[in-house]
């Protein structure tokens, strides 16, 4: 009899015995009691949403349309974030020294969609709070691209069940 680590061919491949003790029972089930079911994320969070105008009551659509590295667009060390509010662009700018920081402080990086998400949280309290005036163009801190990938991993508790940034065509 083989190994208990021994690989087994099966289907023209190989392939490691499935582990039957008790131990990888337990870890199983932990896994699972710690993944939230895919059913259960929302769809949409801070790509595509509506909020409503503090000084005016007027209701904005503000759908994500492009992540942008502005090194080569405006040769800014910065990664743009594009916006449409009502149809008109918004841009919420990141530094790229947040990406840096992000790794350094939790060991996990920012995604394209991690990014999205976080500029579209940014962009929600930025206009429910009163600050939006109108700008075409918002600047993050380091500390609040930090501030706001946290609050997004709070709501999603993994990166895996952030939702997937839509094809938006002609762009």
């Amino acid at each position: 009899m083989p190994g208990k680590n021994a690989c087994r061919i099966l289907d023209n491949r190989w392939r490691r015995p499935p582990r039957t003790d008790a131990l990888s029972r337990r870890m199983a089930n932990r896994l699972t009691a710690r993944t939230p079911r895919r059913t259960g994320i929302v769809s949409s969070m801070y790509e595509d949403f509506h909020v409503a105008d503090p000084w005016t009551g007027e209701d904005l659509h503000c759908r994500w349309t492009a992540n942008i590295v502005a090194i080569a667009t405006r040769h800014a060390d910065a990664v743009d974030i594009r916006f449409e509010v009502n149809g008109k662009p918004v841009w919420i700018v990141l530094p790229s020294s947040a990406w840096v920081e992000q790794k350094r402080r939790t060991g996990h990086v920012i995604t394209d969609r991690l990014a999205a998400q976080l500029a579209g949280r940014y962009l929600k309290e930025a206009v429910t709070s009163g600050y939006d005036n109108g700008r075409e163009m918002y600047t993050m801190s380091v500390e609040e691209v930090l501030a706001h990938a946290e609050g997004v991993m709070r709501e999603v508790r993994h990166s895996a069940f952030l939702p997937e940034l839509p094809v938006v065509p002609g762009r």
